[in-house]
C-alpha cells in the first residue's frame, strides 16, 4: 500500500524535529562508550566481567525488539509513546552509571540502556513512514548517517571529556540528552496508518513474520556486522590501542579514522539510489574487506596503522549496515513492517551480546590478537548468506 498521499502532510521542520531526537537518542546511549571499556578496567574488572558488561547492552534488546515490533503493529498508536519512555529510561541508566560502581550496578545500567536502545525498532518505523517505499534505503540512509553522527561526535568527545574533568561527567552528559531528547520526541509529528479488519492474532504475526522472504539471512548478516562493531570501536579496540602505548587523549585520533568514512559512506546512501545487483556487490566487498582488516589489526603497531585498519572497518561497516537495513524496510510487508522491523533488531542484537561476550573469553583465554581474529572469521561467514540472498531475490 502506498501512502504517497500521507507524505505532503511532512514539512522539513518534521524531519528537523524527529532527526534531532534521533541525535540525542544515540548521543545518550553513546557519549561514554568510547571509554567505557578503560573505566570498567580502571575498576578492576576482568575482561570477561567486561565483556559480559558489554554484551548485557545486547541482551535487552533480543529479549525486546521483537515483541515491541509485534506489540507495536497491533497497537500502532502507542509507538511514539514507546520511543519517548525510551529517553526515560535512558536517563534512570545514566544516574545509575553516575552513583553506583559495583559490577551488579553497571550490569542493570546497561540492560537498561539496552531497554532504551530497543525503541530504535519505533524510531525507524516512525521515520520510515515519513517517505515513500521506493526511498526506504533514503530514509535508512539518512537515518544511519544521525545514528553515526552523535556516535562519532561521543567518541572524539569522550576521551577528552574523561581526561579533563574524570570518569562521572560523560554520564551527567548522557542523563541531559535523554532529558533533551524526552521533551523534543514528544512534539514528533506521527503518521496515522490503516491496519487490516478482522481479529488479531499473536501467533499469526509471529509465524507471518518469520516467513517473510531472505528476512532471517539478512538478519543474520546484520548480526555478524554489529557483533564486529561491538568488538571493535565500541568494545576491545581502546583496549588493544592501550596495549600498544596510545594514550586516551590520542585515542580521539583513532575515533576519526573510523567515523569519517563510517558517517560519510552512510551520508551518500541516504542520497544515492542503487540497483539491487549493486548493493549485493557492495556488501560482499564490504564482507571480504571487513574481514581482511580485523585479520591486520593484531599486526599494527602505531596510531598511524591502527587508524588506517579502523578506517577501513569503519568505512566496510558504514556501507553494509544502512544497506541490510534498507533491505528490510524495502520489503513488501506493510501490515508487518514494525514486526519484521523489530524481528531484524532483535536478532542482530544478539550480535550486539554475544560478539563483546566471545571476545572476552577469548582475549582472557588467548589474548587480543586472537580476538581480532576471531572477528575477522565472523566477517568471512557471512559470505555464504549473501549468496542465499541473491539467490532467493533472484
Amino acid at each position: 500500500m502506498s501512502n504517497a498521499p500521507q507524505q505532503s502532510v511532512i514539512q522539513t521542520k518534521d524531519h528537523v524535529l524527529f532527526l534531532s531526537t534521533v541525535f540525542c537518542f544515540w548521543f545518550a546511549t553513546y557519549i561514554y562508550v568510547p571509554t567505557f571499556s578503560l573505566y570498567l578496567e580502571y575498576k578492576h574488572f576482568s575482561y570477561s566481567a567486561i565483556g559480559m558488561i558489554l554484551g548485557s547492552y545486547g541482551v535487552t534488546q533480543v529479549l525486546l525488539r521483537f515483541p515491541l515490533g509485534i506489540l507495536s503493529d497491533i497497537l500502532q498508536h502507542i509507538r511514539k509513546q514507546l520511543y519517548i519512555a525510551g529517553f526515560a529510561v535512558a536517563m534512570i541508566s545514566g544516574i545509575i552509571l553516575v552513583y553506583f560502581d559495583s559490577f551488579a550496578a553497571i550490569l542493570a545500567a546497561r540492560l537498561l540502556a539496552g531497554i532504551t536502545a530497543s525503541m530504535w525498532v519505533m524510531a525507524t518505523i516512525l521515520y520510515a513512514q515519513y517517505f515513500v517505499r521506493s526511498h526506504s534505503s533514503r530514509a535508512m540512509g539518512t537515518l544511519q548517517f544521525l545514528t553515526v553522527m552523535p556516535q562519532f561526535a561521543s567518541m572524539a568527545l569522550a576521551a577528552l571529556i574523561v581526561q579533563s574533568f574524570g570518569w562521572t561527567l560523560p554520564f551527567w552528559i548522557a542523563v541531559v540528552a535523554s532529558f533533551v531528547g524526552f521533551i523534543l520526541a514528544c512534539f514528533i509529528k506521527v503518521i496515522p496508518q490503516t491496519r487490516p479488519e478482522g481479529q488479531v492474532r499473536i501467533k499469526q504475526y509471529i509465524s507471518q513474520t518469520i516467513r517473510v522472504p531472505s528476512l532471517r539471512s539478512i538478519t543474520v548478516l546484520s548480526m555478524i556486522g554489529h557483533a564486529i562493531l561491538f568488538i571493535t570501536i565500541f568494545g576491545f579496540t581502546p583496549l588493544y590501542a592501550a596495549s600498544i602505548g596510545i594514550t586516551d587523549g590520542s585515542l580521539v585520533w583513532l575515533v576519526i579514522a573510523f567515523f569519517i568514512p563510517h558517517a560519510a559512506a552512510s551520508l551518500g546512501l541516504a542520497f544515492v539510489k542503487l540497483r539491487d545487483a549493486y548493493i549485493d556487490r557492495i556488501l560482499l566487498i564490504s564482507f571480504i574487506g571487513t574481514g581482511i582488516a580485523m585479520f591486520a589489526v593484531p599486526f599494527t603497531n602505531s596510531l598511524i596503522s591502527l587508524s588506517i585498519v579502523h578506517a577501513v572497518i569503519g568505512l566496510t561497516l558504514g556501507l553494509l549496515l544502512p544497506l541490510l537495513l534498507g533491505k528490510i524496510a524495502g520489503l513488501p510487508v506493510d501490515s508487518l513492517r514494525t514486526s519484521v522491523m523489530g524481528f531484524y533488531q532483535s536478532f542482530y542484537a544478539l550480535g550486539i551480546f554475544l560478539g563483546p561476550l566471545l571476545a572476552g573469553s577469548i582475549a582472557e583465554w588467548f589474548g587480543l590478537t586472537e580476538m581480532f581474529w576471531f572477528g575477522g572469521i565472523l566477517a568471512l561467514i557471512g559470505l555464504p548468506f549473501l549468496f542465499v540472498i541473491r539467490k532467493r531475490i533472484a
